[in-house]
């Protein structure tokens, strides 16, 4: 694995990597079994997919707290944080639905435990994802940003393709659907002694340490959330977020309708569909990004362009290999606009508001999940239209990024020696082009 920071240790990124590849394994392993988790206790498909629900809003909460603790204590405490956060959850929600698969409660029981269970997931897991992004773009040349995000992105994309395909290797005799969840929590241990042991415990450098103003007459520190420079990119990636999250949520659900098998018997299917669609992100953030030197304005347009046209192969799919096909398709335009929004917001701000804004950008990705039970239940009433209004809300998007200002400059040449140093990841030449 090449390192796209010049002057970040080799050893150092790939274990930043291994946390958000361990986390992203853990969640998406998760995804895979959960509708095959709720129908074999008997939890309403709507309640299952809002098992995230609370877990999403305390991850966005929690993030812009977590991301300015990581400029007073540094990152790699908030990483372990983080980490140890994900491991009880996990390990907490396996009990729980171990419980639920042995009948030992009712399953709005079950449903209520499960949901506390994920929620310390949002209170504490997101103290990881600012820490790990600060981390970087800290640490990064300005012209290599972009690949840098590309490549700690790849590593949400690697844990994606890795976690379904482990998902159902997990379901062991004696823990069931149960095995996977305990599992994933192992793997997350391990990955927080590797934290522990061996990542550099450097402390923030003072020219990326945020300054902190005395608050005076009642004047505070302006939010980034209302910040021109920002807030486009977080209405898009939230945009973005939910409808990439409304379909690999509703994904299980319709394919285990498509074939009419039972939830055990459709999870390899569900599998294999999630690993296509994890392998189409991978391409996208670790071969096409790179091959053709894509900047954050490109990114931005294809990428919704692309997920619209996959969630209309999905809606108006007939069977199984179609919807595959769509998904992998939208995973590729998703795995262009997720590394477009995250490189457009980092690059729009300076280097001592990294953490602030990765914060923002954890936040949006964290309370999307909140709107995930609203498609699963417009999937019980017609099929297609989740998938429809992803398509519809996708092309939006497309002219949203030819129309906002800010979006449309995600690609700046240098017109100063200020904004060379903070803001321009591309050469001069490929302007005029996620």
């Amino acid at each position: 694995m090449s390192n796209p920071a010049s002057s970040l240790p080799r050893r150092s990124f790939a274990i930043i990597f291994g946390v958000s590849a361990a986390t992203a394994m853990g969640n998406t392993g998760l995804i895979s079994v959960l509708p095959a988790i709720g129908r074999s206790i008997g939890i309403p498909d709507a309640m299952v997919s809002a098992i995230f629900s609370l877990s999403a809003l305390l991850w966005a909460i929690s993030s812009p707290g977590w991301a300015r603790a990581s400029d007073r204590h540094g990152r790699k405490p908030l990483m372990m944080l983080g980490l140890a956060g994900f491991m009880i959850s996990m390990t907490l929600c396996g009990l729980v639905v171990s419980a639920g698969l042995a009948h030992l409660a009712p399953p709005l029981l079950i449903f209520v435990f499960f949901l506390l269970a994920r929620a310390l997931f949002g209170l504490f897991g997101a103290a990881a994802n600012p820490a790990t992004q600060a981390y970087i773009a800290e640490r990064t040349p300005p012209e290599n940003r972009t690949q840098a995000m590309a490549s700690l992105a790849g590593a949400f994309g690697l844990g994606t393709v890795v976690g379904p395909f482990l998902a159902p290797l997990f379901i062991l005799p004696g823990v069931g659907l149960a095995g996977p969840l305990y599992s994933f929590a192992m793997i997350a241990l391990a990955m927080l002694f590797v934290v522990w042991r061996w990542l550099p415990d450097q402390k923030v450098a003072p020219e990326a340490q945020r300054p902190r103003r005395p608050v005076v007459g009642g004047e505070k520190e302006p939010s980034l959330w209302r910040d021109p420079r920002v807030t486009p990119f977080l209405i898009y990636g939230f945009i973005v977020a939910t409808c990439q999250t409304a379909q690999a949520q509703t994904l299980g659900f319709l394919i285990i309708d498509k074939l009419s098998m039972s939830p055990a018997q459709a999870q390899y299917f569900i599998a294999i569909a999630m690993m296509f669609g994890a392998v189409a992100g991978l391409l996208a953030q670790w071969g096409l990004i790179r091959m053709f030197e894509m900047t954050p304005r490109q990114l931005l347009r294809w990428g919704v362009a692309v997920a619209a046209l996959g969630n209309l192969v999905v809606a108006l799919s007939p069977g199984y290999y179609g919807v595959v096909a769509g998904y992998a398709i939208s995973s590729l335009g998703f795995g262009f606009a997720r590394p477009g929004f995250t490189a457009g917001s980092s690059i729009a701000v300076g280097l001592g508001e990294q953490a602030r804004v990765a914060g923002l950008i954890a936040a949006v990705n964290g309370i999307n999940v909140i709107l995930a039970p609203l498609f699963v239940y417009l999937y019980q009433h017609y099929g297609p239209l989740p998938f429809l209004i992803n398509t519809a809300l996708m092309a939006a998007m497309l002219a949203y990024a030819f129309r906002n200002t800010a979006l449309r400059n995600a690609d700046p040449k240098p017109a100063s020696r200020e904004a060379a140093t903070i803001a321009t990841i591309e050469k001069a030449d490929e302007g005029g082009g996620v």
